[in-house]
Protein backbone atom coordinates (compact mmCIF):
# COMPACT_ATOMS: atom_id res chain seq x y z
CA UNK A 1 0.00 0.00 0.00
CA UNK A 2 1.61 3.27 -1.17
CA UNK A 3 -0.02 6.68 -0.95
CA UNK A 4 1.20 10.15 -1.93
CA UNK A 5 0.22 13.20 0.06
CA UNK A 6 1.30 16.80 -0.48
CA UNK A 7 5.05 16.88 0.27
CA UNK A 8 4.95 13.34 1.70
CA UNK A 9 5.23 9.70 0.73
CA UNK A 10 3.48 7.00 2.72
CA UNK A 11 3.66 3.21 2.68
CA UNK A 12 2.56 0.33 4.94
CA UNK A 13 4.46 -2.94 4.75
CA UNK A 14 4.44 -5.88 7.15
CA UNK A 15 2.71 -3.88 9.87
CA UNK A 16 5.15 -0.97 9.68
CA UNK A 17 3.93 2.41 8.39
CA UNK A 18 6.59 4.60 6.79
CA UNK A 19 6.08 8.35 6.44
CA UNK A 20 8.69 10.13 4.31
CA UNK A 21 8.89 13.92 4.34
CA UNK A 22 9.34 14.54 0.63
CA UNK A 23 10.07 18.16 -0.17
CA UNK A 24 13.88 18.16 -0.39
CA UNK A 25 14.07 21.54 -2.16
CA UNK A 26 12.94 23.14 1.14
CA UNK A 27 14.91 20.64 3.25
CA UNK A 28 11.56 19.05 4.14
CA UNK A 29 10.28 22.21 5.79
CA UNK A 30 7.19 21.90 7.96
CA UNK A 31 4.97 24.17 5.90
CA UNK A 32 1.21 24.42 6.49
CA UNK A 33 0.69 22.01 3.58
CA UNK A 34 3.13 19.48 5.01
CA UNK A 35 1.63 19.75 8.49
CA UNK A 36 -1.86 19.25 7.01
CA UNK A 37 -0.67 16.09 5.25
CA UNK A 38 0.94 14.76 8.42
CA UNK A 39 -2.21 15.40 10.44
CA UNK A 40 -4.28 13.47 7.88
CA UNK A 41 -1.86 10.52 7.83
CA UNK A 42 -1.61 10.25 11.60
CA UNK A 43 -5.40 10.46 11.92
CA UNK A 44 -5.76 7.63 9.41
CA UNK A 45 -3.11 5.50 11.14
CA UNK A 46 -4.68 5.93 14.55
CA UNK A 47 -7.50 3.59 13.49
CA UNK A 48 -5.71 1.58 10.81
CA UNK A 49 -5.56 -2.14 11.63
CA UNK A 50 -2.77 -3.02 9.18
CA UNK A 51 -0.08 -0.98 10.93
CA UNK A 52 1.37 -1.45 14.41
CA UNK A 53 4.19 1.08 14.44
CA UNK A 54 5.16 4.23 12.50
CA UNK A 55 8.54 5.42 11.24
CA UNK A 56 8.93 9.03 10.08
CA UNK A 57 11.97 10.15 8.07
CA UNK A 58 13.09 12.68 5.49
CA UNK A 59 14.13 12.44 1.85
CA UNK A 60 17.05 14.25 0.26
CA UNK A 61 19.89 15.82 2.24
CA UNK A 62 18.30 15.65 5.67
CA UNK A 63 15.36 15.19 8.03
CA UNK A 64 13.78 18.64 8.35
CA UNK A 65 14.93 22.25 8.64
CA UNK A 66 11.77 23.19 10.57
CA UNK A 67 9.30 25.85 9.50
CA UNK A 68 9.54 27.32 6.01
CA UNK A 69 11.01 30.79 6.59
CA UNK A 70 9.72 32.07 3.25
CA UNK A 71 6.22 31.06 4.30
CA UNK A 72 6.68 32.74 7.69
CA UNK A 73 7.95 35.88 5.96
CA UNK A 74 4.80 35.97 3.82
CA UNK A 75 2.47 36.05 6.83
CA UNK A 76 1.17 39.50 7.63
CA UNK A 77 -0.21 39.56 11.18
CA UNK A 78 -0.18 37.94 14.61
CA UNK A 79 -3.32 35.91 13.88
CA UNK A 80 -1.63 34.27 10.88
CA UNK A 81 1.47 33.48 12.94
CA UNK A 82 -0.63 31.93 15.70
CA UNK A 83 -2.51 29.81 13.17
CA UNK A 84 0.75 28.32 11.87
CA UNK A 85 2.26 27.65 15.31
CA UNK A 86 -1.02 26.27 16.69
CA UNK A 87 -1.26 23.98 13.68
CA UNK A 88 2.25 22.67 14.28
CA UNK A 89 1.54 22.23 18.00
CA UNK A 90 -1.56 20.21 17.10
CA UNK A 91 0.68 17.88 15.09
CA UNK A 92 3.10 17.39 18.00
CA UNK A 93 0.23 16.66 20.37
CA UNK A 94 -1.24 14.22 17.87
CA UNK A 95 2.06 12.31 17.86
CA UNK A 96 2.11 12.10 21.66
CA UNK A 97 -1.57 11.13 21.88
CA UNK A 98 -1.34 8.64 19.02
CA UNK A 99 -2.25 5.03 19.80
CA UNK A 100 0.82 3.68 18.04
CA UNK A 101 4.53 4.09 18.80
CA UNK A 102 6.28 6.54 16.46
CA UNK A 103 9.99 6.40 15.62
CA UNK A 104 11.97 9.29 14.12
CA UNK A 105 14.65 8.09 11.70
CA UNK A 106 17.00 11.03 11.23
CA UNK A 107 19.77 11.85 8.80
CA UNK A 108 21.36 15.20 8.00
CA UNK A 109 19.91 18.06 10.02
CA UNK A 110 16.90 18.27 12.31
CA UNK A 111 16.53 21.95 13.13
CA UNK A 112 13.93 24.06 14.97
CA UNK A 113 10.49 22.48 14.39
CA UNK A 114 12.32 19.55 12.80
CA UNK A 115 14.14 19.03 16.10
CA UNK A 116 10.78 19.47 17.84
CA UNK A 117 9.39 16.67 15.68
CA UNK A 118 12.26 14.38 16.71
CA UNK A 119 11.75 15.20 20.40
CA UNK A 120 8.00 14.59 20.10
CA UNK A 121 8.40 11.07 18.72
CA UNK A 122 8.46 8.17 21.17
CA UNK A 123 11.83 6.92 19.95
CA UNK A 124 14.51 8.48 17.74
CA UNK A 125 17.54 7.08 15.93
CA UNK A 126 19.95 8.91 13.65
CA UNK A 127 22.99 8.55 11.47
CA UNK A 128 26.31 9.18 13.20
CA UNK A 129 26.77 12.42 11.24
CA UNK A 130 23.30 13.87 11.96
CA UNK A 131 23.05 17.26 13.68
CA UNK A 132 20.32 18.82 15.80
CA UNK A 133 19.58 22.42 16.74
CA UNK A 134 17.02 24.95 17.90
CA UNK A 135 18.61 27.91 16.08
CA UNK A 136 15.75 30.41 16.16
CA UNK A 137 17.69 32.79 18.39
CA UNK A 138 20.15 33.30 15.52
CA UNK A 139 17.43 34.96 13.43
CA UNK A 140 15.66 36.80 16.25
CA UNK A 141 12.98 34.16 16.79
CA UNK A 142 13.31 32.13 20.00
CA UNK A 143 12.31 28.47 19.48
CA UNK A 144 9.47 28.67 22.02
CA UNK A 145 7.24 25.93 20.62
CA UNK A 146 10.15 23.51 19.92
CA UNK A 147 11.18 24.22 23.52
CA UNK A 148 8.06 22.41 24.79
CA UNK A 149 9.05 19.06 23.29
CA UNK A 150 12.78 19.55 23.82
CA UNK A 151 12.49 20.42 27.53
CA UNK A 152 10.39 17.31 28.15
CA UNK A 153 13.05 15.01 26.72
CA UNK A 154 16.27 16.81 27.66
CA UNK A 155 17.46 18.11 31.07
CA UNK A 156 16.82 21.80 31.70
CA UNK A 157 20.36 23.16 31.49
CA UNK A 158 21.13 21.08 28.38
CA UNK A 159 17.97 22.20 26.58
CA UNK A 160 18.48 25.81 27.68
CA UNK A 161 21.97 25.85 26.21
CA UNK A 162 20.61 24.63 22.86
CA UNK A 163 17.86 27.26 22.95
CA UNK A 164 20.02 30.17 24.11
CA UNK A 165 23.02 29.59 21.83
CA UNK A 166 21.27 28.23 18.74
CA UNK A 167 24.31 26.01 18.18
CA UNK A 168 23.98 22.58 16.60
CA UNK A 169 24.83 19.41 18.49
CA UNK A 170 26.20 16.10 17.24
CA UNK A 171 24.41 12.76 17.21
CA UNK A 172 26.67 11.47 19.99
CA UNK A 173 25.79 14.44 22.22
CA UNK A 174 22.10 14.15 21.29
CA UNK A 175 22.23 10.56 22.56
CA UNK A 176 24.08 11.61 25.72
CA UNK A 177 21.40 14.16 26.67
CA UNK A 178 18.47 11.91 25.74
CA UNK A 179 17.22 13.62 22.60
CA UNK A 180 17.75 10.41 20.59
CA UNK A 181 18.05 6.77 21.62
CA UNK A 182 21.08 5.93 19.52
CA UNK A 183 23.01 6.67 16.33
CA UNK A 184 24.53 4.41 13.68
CA UNK A 185 26.69 4.42 10.61
CA UNK A 186 24.53 5.77 7.74
CA UNK A 187 24.66 2.39 6.00
CA UNK A 188 23.32 0.64 9.10
CA UNK A 189 20.57 3.05 10.22
CA UNK A 190 17.79 1.49 8.14
CA UNK A 191 18.47 -2.04 9.41
CA UNK A 192 18.80 -0.92 13.02
CA UNK A 193 15.56 1.09 12.97
CA UNK A 194 13.70 -1.79 11.34
CA UNK A 195 15.08 -4.15 13.95
CA UNK A 196 13.56 -2.05 16.73
CA UNK A 197 10.31 -1.54 14.79
CA UNK A 198 9.87 -5.28 14.26
CA UNK A 199 10.43 -6.07 17.93
CA UNK A 200 7.81 -3.50 18.97
CA UNK A 201 5.35 -4.58 16.25
CA UNK A 202 5.46 -8.15 17.60
CA UNK A 203 3.64 -6.96 20.75
CA UNK A 204 -0.08 -6.49 21.36
CA UNK A 205 -1.48 -3.33 19.75
CA UNK A 206 -3.79 -2.87 22.71
CA UNK A 207 -1.01 -3.14 25.28
CA UNK A 208 1.22 -0.73 23.34
CA UNK A 209 -1.64 1.77 23.30
CA UNK A 210 -2.21 1.35 27.05
CA UNK A 211 1.48 1.83 27.71
CA UNK A 212 2.07 4.84 25.50
CA UNK A 213 -0.91 6.86 26.75
CA UNK A 214 -0.23 6.11 30.41
CA UNK A 215 3.49 6.89 30.06
CA UNK A 216 2.87 10.48 28.97
CA UNK A 217 -0.03 11.08 31.34
CA UNK A 218 1.81 9.89 34.47
CA UNK A 219 4.78 12.15 33.66
CA UNK A 220 2.61 15.22 34.27
CA UNK A 221 1.23 13.99 37.63
CA UNK A 222 2.63 14.28 41.16
CA UNK A 223 4.18 10.97 42.17
CA UNK A 224 1.33 9.88 44.49
CA UNK A 225 -1.27 10.58 41.80
CA UNK A 226 0.95 8.90 39.19
CA UNK A 227 0.96 5.68 41.22
CA UNK A 228 -2.79 5.87 41.77
CA UNK A 229 -3.36 6.39 38.04
CA UNK A 230 -0.99 3.63 36.91
CA UNK A 231 -2.46 1.15 39.43
CA UNK A 232 -5.81 1.72 37.75
CA UNK A 233 -4.24 1.27 34.31
CA UNK A 234 -2.47 -1.95 35.36
CA UNK A 235 -5.77 -3.34 36.70
CA UNK A 236 -7.53 -2.45 33.43
CA UNK A 237 -4.70 -4.05 31.47
CA UNK A 238 -4.98 -7.26 33.52
CA UNK A 239 -8.62 -7.57 32.48
CA UNK A 240 -7.70 -7.80 28.78
CA UNK A 241 -7.55 -11.04 26.84
CA UNK A 242 -4.01 -10.26 25.72
CA UNK A 243 -2.74 -10.02 29.31
CA UNK A 244 -4.21 -13.42 30.11
CA UNK A 245 -2.82 -14.87 26.86
CA UNK A 246 0.62 -13.37 27.49
CA UNK A 247 0.87 -14.83 31.00
CA UNK A 248 -0.38 -18.23 29.84
CA UNK A 249 2.09 -18.25 26.94
CA UNK A 250 4.98 -17.42 29.27
CA UNK A 251 4.06 -20.20 31.70
CA UNK A 252 3.54 -22.66 28.82
CA UNK A 253 6.85 -21.58 27.19
CA UNK A 254 5.30 -20.63 23.83
CA UNK A 255 4.85 -17.47 21.76
CA UNK A 256 1.67 -15.54 22.55
CA UNK A 257 -1.08 -15.13 19.98
CA UNK A 258 -2.38 -11.62 20.35
CA UNK A 259 -6.05 -10.78 19.79
CA UNK A 260 -5.59 -7.08 20.56
CA UNK A 261 -8.50 -7.33 22.99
Amino acid sequence: MIKKYKNLKFVIKEGIARIILDNPTTYNALSMETIDSLLKIFKFLNNDKKSKIIIIEGSGAGFSAGHNLKEIQSLKNKLAYKKLFNHCSKLMLQIINHRKPIIAKVHGAAFAAGCQLVASCDLAYSTSDAIFATPGVNIGLFCSTPMVALSRKVARKKSMKMLLTGESISASYAKEIGLINDFFDPKKLEDEVLKVAKVISSKSNLVLSFGKSSFYKQLELPIDKAYKYTCEIMAQNMMTEDAKEGINAFIEKRNPIWKNK
